[in-house]
């Protein structure tokens, strides 16, 4: 059922996985093609916001922020996970494996190789600030729009 503290949490969930996209652009070189990165992380963080932080609203600002951090959490995974996956059917389709057990054991590799990418302070330390606010901003929307 669509709420206020849903949709505040799945906007500010969105922005965030919009500017972490953009934080882990500078990381890469610049020569590569990054297309909708931003946006399909976005969309995840809607996503996030909307089923894992909006659906746990309204239990208190110190659950805020474990609500917080386990939207965010659910975003750096599926993001890593889409992102993984995408990259595996893309060399799949330039035939780069021999077998579909190959395809998916790439799969695992780029999920773990871009999770190392992102473990730089410039990156978690927004993450874990983008937490607590989002935590405590749905909270806040709970609290105000009954």
């Amino acid at each position: 059922m669509p709420t206020a503290p849903k949709l505040v949490a799945a906007l500010l969930m969105a922005a965030l996985g919009y500017l972490i996209s953009e934080l882990i652009k500078e990381l890469l070189p610049d020569s590569t093609d990054f297309g909708i990165f931003s946006i399909v992380n976005a969309v995840l963080g809607f996503l996030a916001g909307w089923i894992v932080v909006g659906k746990r609203v309204g239990r208190g600002w110190a659950a805020a922020v474990s609500n917080g951090l386990t939207g965010v959490v659910a975003l750096v995974v599926w993001g890593l996970a889409v992102q993984a996956l995408y990259e595996m059917f893309r060399l799949s389709m330039k035939h780069r494996f021999h077998g579909a057990m190959e395809a998916l054991n790439e799969a695992f590799v780029l999920f773990i190789d871009y999770a190392g990418t992102m473990m730089v302070p410039s990156v978690i330390g927004p993450l874990l600030i983008g937490a607590i606010v989002v935590g405590f901003a749905s909270e806040k929307a709970a609290k105000h729009w009954r």
